[in-house]
């Protein structure tokens, strides 16, 4: 890249010596961090198997920029914190960017907003079925050995739009207009196993049972005896997803929204809670379980009730569950419902540190392609994420953290965030401490180099992910049975 001269600036807060700024003519980058996430992705593969799966009606011999050079600009570009379009019209030249694109330094630009406005609008139906296709592919690939369980999480994550947006529409309970995304996040892997764009006035479990058949039946046919467990929040406690779980047999639990009958069901425990709080000023958390069968229900489905009552009042929560077990330890089904927690994290780190809810194509399959693009950032990020990470020995052997008591759990977490803050990493931390570095491209007939400063604070970092990236073998596994 060639940047033309510059007169100097001037200042003068700095009294021994004057402070004159100018502008180099090197190649120079802000995002040299993306280096190692690149040879990432050279070794797992992720977005060559993503542009494959696009169908791409252009003359091959008759174009400028390719379906995988584009994939990687968005891709890479989310990642860095460059979620619009727009933001690619200076990208185009930035040295870094046409590497990852796998140009030289020297070549020609990478795609205009225009051109990648046109990528994203030309994208069919079929070419959105061969990447919920590819997915489930690359989320199988992921594991070296066939997994004993999986743990699949569903959410719908509101998405507020902006615009003219087609099928966006306003939602009484979110109170705005917005599309309705449903994700399904792997426990497991903290990564997206399928993820569908709905219009905003979906339900929660719109569509989720269709997507969970899929699901279920592309992972047991690669693994027939994995057992598969499925959490999801009160949205999808209905009996359209009770009896898909049945018919796949995998087991379930779901939030479940209070009634007449739960309230009467669990007034004497929540009494008690309150008793309890009364009598120690301690905070109380009770427990009890018994079978249950609204009228539209297939069958009868043991519920897990739980009351609270502490200084900020009374809570009462329900979950239905078919677990073997539930009837036994109703703690601890209720404390593994909670848990799912972690996987909306994942779906927060999607919304507010990837922007996910940046869908601002007019046209519908044009957003939900940006949407795969966006869970691709996703997935590349959290496969690299925990394959870096380092944390600390837990407090106690053999126990895991989720199982140590509260504060125990709140110190282990602490000391993990400052011991391995990549492992533990959100986008934003990942951007601070290793993809914003600035550094100098220097191209000759025998190499490209990239020099960074030696005065960077957060080098080891750099060097610490570039060792894993470099001894990590090239070829993925993919267990088909």
């Amino acid at each position: 890249m060639s940047l033309q001269a510059a007169s100097l600036f001037d200042l003068d807060f700095f009294a021994r010596l004057p402070i004159q700024v100018e502008v180099s003519n090197d190649p120079l980058t802000s995002d040299a961090g993306l280096l190692p996430l690149r040879q990432f992705d050279e070794r797992i593969g992720l977005t060559a198997q993503f542009a494959a799966a696009l169908n791409d009606p252009r003359d091959q011999d008759d174009i400028d920029h390719s379906f995988l050079e584009m994939v990687r600009m968005r891709v890479f570009g989310i990642l860095a914190g460059y979620e619009d379009q727009n933001d690619h019209d200076t990208l185009r030249s930035d040295p870094v960017f046409k590497l990852i694109a796998n140009r030289s330094p020297n070549d020609a630009d990478l795609a205009s907003q225009p051109t990648l406005s046109r990528f994203e609008n030309q994208v069919d139906i079929a070419s959105l079925k061969k990447l919920r296709a590819e997915f489930v592919d690359r989320f199988i690939a992921s594991f070296a050995t066939p997994p004993l369980t999986l743990t699949f999480d569903l959410d719908a994550v509101d998405d507020p739009t902006h615009g003219s947006q087609q099928l966006t529409l306003f939602h009484g309970f979110y109170e705005q207009h917005q599309y309705l995304p449903l994700v399904v996040t792997c426990a497991e892997t903290d990564t997206i196993a399928m993820i569908s764009l709905r219009h905003g006035t979906a339900t929660a479990s719109l569509g989720a049972d269709d997507d969970l058949v899929y699901l279920v039946t592309r992972v047991r046919a690669a693994w027939p005896n994995v057992r598969i467990h499925v959490r999801a929040d009160c949205g999808f406690g209905n009996p359209t997803m009770h009896r898909v779980c049945m018919a796949l047999d995998v087991t379930f639990t779901f939030g479940q929204a209070a009634n007449a009958v739960l309230q009467r069901e669990t007034e004497e425990l929540l009494v008690e809670a309150v008793r309890r709080w009364d009598e120690t000023h301690e905070p109380q958390r009770l427990f009890m379980g018994f079978w249950y069968q609204a009228q539209t229900w297939p069958a009868p489905l043991w519920v897990v009730a739980k009351a609270e009552a502490n200084a900020q009042g009374t809570n009462r929560r329900f979950v239905t569950t078919n677990r073997a077990g539930a009837t036994m330890l109703l703690e601890a089904t209720y404390d593994e419902y909670a848990m799912r927690g972690e996987s909306e994290n994942r779906n927060k780190e999607f919304k507010c540190g990837l922007a996910m809810d940046r869908l601002s194509d007019h046209r519908f399959l044009a957003n939900y392609f940006r949407l795969y693009l966006h869970a691709a950032a996703l997935n590349l990020l959290a496969r690299l994420r925990r394959e870096v990470a380092d944390p600390p020995p837990t407090p106690l052997p053999d126990v895991p953290v989720a199982a140590l008591p509260e504060p125990a759990r709140r110190q282990y977490q602490n000391a993990r965030r400052r011991q391995d803050p990549l492992g533990e990493g959100q986008p934003a931390t990942w951007r601070l401490l290793l993809i914003k570095v600035a550094a100098t491209v220097v191209v000759s007939c025998r190499r490209i180099v990239i020099r960074l400063s030696g005065s960077w604070p957060n080098r080891s970092y750099f060097e610490q992910v570039h060792q894993h990236v470099c001894r990590r073998p090239a070829v993925a596994h993919f267990w088909t049975g």
